[in-house]
């Protein structure tokens, strides 16, 4: 590969063999170096291919003005929540979540205590998420010394959730959060009752809120042709249901999305499940 610009001493923009540009980072990459130059292969750390050529010239932009450190620390950090969850995460998370570490130390380095609003909210409905957070940080006080609070673990377990919805408004995450946070509260004011948060059930809720969530704010509707089926349900668990009925009139008046009958179906199940004393 040759040196197409050189953004800086740790970072250049090359093109890959099928002609897409590519951006390399590594310490010293383009130190002392010139335009049509080999890359030196031993060096390279890290190869962003964006394909969107706006988020392309954010990521430019971002890693040319960010220290080389906090960039390798966001990689790392990415690299273990990929292999953590198994799962492929949106490119945005790059730009966002390098900007965010940067953002936190530099906050960190002049006093600036950082409190999460949604802490307790991250910790309970994105628990790997969370997990992972708090690796980042161990992983961000080996490499840099500096040993951020756990809100700012939250901070990075939102911006993995983001990733993994590949959404690139972290505003989505955040209605996702606080609608599952308000729908567990109507199920324990109709029944009230506190919800066993360890139990099997309650992780499946959780589970089927993120992506029912997901649905809402996509505008994406749920139909079946089984209305016996859906009947049947509404009959045999009838406080559950009419609970059920209670979140389709806040999706109504919060979202102004009519939520189907198959939804409320699966929403009734769920809830009879969460609130059932064995």
């Amino acid at each position: 590969m040759k040196i197409d610009k050189i953004i800086n001493n740790n970072l250049i923009r090359t093109f890959d063999n099928n002609g897409k540009e590519i951006l390399v980072m590594g310490c010293g990459l383009g130190f002392q170096k010139k335009i049509g130059d080999t890359i030196v292969r031993s060096k390279i750390e890290k190869i962003y291919a964006i394909e969107n050529k706006n988020d392309s010239n954010k990521l430019m932009n971002l890693l040319s003005e960010i220290p080389l450190e906090y960039i390798q620390v966001s990689n790392e950090i990415i690299s273990y929540a990929k292999y953590s969850l198994g799962k492929r995460l949106n490119d945005n998370i790059y730009i966002s979540l390098t900007d965010h570490i940067s953002f936190a130390i530099e906050r960190y380095k002049q006093g600036l205590n950082f409190k999460n609003a949604l802490l307790w909210e991250i910790k309970r409905f994105y628990n790997h998420e969370f997990l992972i957070g708090k690796e980042a940080l161990t992983i961000i006080k080996k490499r840099l010394d500096i040993m951020l609070s756990e809100d700012e673990a939250a901070s990075i377990a939102l911006h993995i959730v983001n990733a993994q919805l590949n959404s690139r408004d972290m505003n989505d995450t955040l209605d996702i959060t606080k609608m599952i946070q308000n729908i567990l509260n109507i199920v324990k004011f109709h029944f009230n009752i506190e919800l066993d948060e360890y139990s099997l059930h309650y992780e499946r809720f959780i589970t089927h809120l993120k992506f029912f969530a997901q649905r809402i704010l996509s505008g994406k509707v749920v139909k079946s042709d089984d209305a016996n089926f859906c009947e049947m349900i509404k009959e045999q668990y009838k406080d559950a249901y009419l609970c059920a009925e209670k979140v389709k009139k806040y999706i109504l008046k919060e979202f102004n999305h009519e939520i189907s009958d198959e939804e409320i179906m699966y929403l009734t199940v769920h809830i009879k499940r969460i609130v059932k004393k064995d």
